[in-house]
């Protein structure tokens, strides 16, 4: 069988407040990935600004905008002059009062190939996410790109199997997740091991599962809570990519920007569906329950 193979850039950049720096320094990070030969660059999620979901403050809500807007404007012009498929993820304003977490691909023309807006919001201490995003509306669909089919989730999507298998069966290649996740200080070393074992096994089963590479790409650094009621989350990085066995093809540290370019054979997952034909043998005359909250 013929190998297809494409180079994927990760960029696990530390956020400040300044937008437009960060925007400058991401864009230094894309062509850092391209001069190593990235064909696709995933950028960490909300990588515009600071990760502003530590509160609940109404006023955030003007660091959103339109897609089409200024953001996948200066990043689809990123993508047409390296040639690249750019994994972006905005804060988008749909209409007054509505907003999404919303993950946009430029393709290597500059165009908007595709978008998708986050389904699972989290509601948590630091993560206050429900008080900004409303719940994605666009379902699990694979972006069609030049170097394939994208399955695009973000962040708190990454821990659910059933939309990383919605997106396998609609004919996904990759498996994207755009991340911000992080220890609150309080954490004992052992929990936070704990924390980030967790994360890494979850995505790396989502490949085992559905026979498919994955790309995590995760912030770092520590931000503060502005509110003073939490120490601020300290950002764990550790982006990686999986291969359709679960295998680490690379991983990235814990306490510091980096870039990562890794070679992905997208044909490896036919062979791997041949030997494990998960697919196959599925009983979908039996899961009827999982439509349900909870089976009583």
């Amino acid at each position: 069988m013929e190998k297809r193979i494409i180079k994927a850039g990760l960029v696990q950049q530390t956020c400040t407040a300044d937008i437009e720096a960060n925007k400058a320094n991401l864009e230094r990070n894309i062509a850092a990935c391209v001069q190593q030969g990235a064909q696709l660059v995933v950028l960490q999620e909300l990588h515009n600004s600071l990760y502003f979901c530590q509160t609940e403050n109404t006023a955030l809500f003007d660091l959103a905008e339109s897609i089409p807007g200024i953001s996948t404007d200066y990043y689809g012009e990123i993508a047409r002059k390296h040639g690249i498929v750019l994994v972006t993820s905005l804060f988008e304003k749909r209409a007054a009062g509505l907003y999404h977490n919303t993950a946009v691909v430029l393709d290597s023309d500059g165009s908007i190939a595709g978008k998708y807006r986050k389904m699972h919001i989290p509601d948590d201490p630091a993560y206050y996410e429900k008080f900004y995003f409303t719940p994605g509306d666009l379902g699990f669909e694979p972006i069609d790109t030049s170097l394939g089919k994208l399955g695009v989730l973000v962040c708190w999507d990454q821990w659910y199997p059933e939309a990383a298998r919605l997106m396998t069966l609609r004919g996904a290649e990759l498996l994207i997740y755009p991340t911000a996740i992080g220890w609150e200080s309080s954490d004992t070393e052992a929990e936070k091991q704990r924390q980030l074992s967790a994360w890494i096994i979850s995505q790396r089963a989502h490949a085992v599962a559905n026979g498919v590479p994955v790309i995590a790409v995760n912030r770092v650094g520590h931000e503060p809570d502005p509110s003073r009621q939490t120490r601020g989350i300290q950002f764990w990085g550790n982006s990686f990519v999986a291969g359709p066995q679960g295998e680490l093809l690379a991983e990235a540290n814990n306490e510091r920007p980096e870039n990562l370019v890794v070679e992905i054979d997208l044909e490896r997952s036919e062979n791997v569906r041949r030997w494990w034909p998960f697919l196959r043998d599925r009983r979908i005359d039996a899961y009827e329950g999982l439509t349900r909250r909870f089976l009583d």
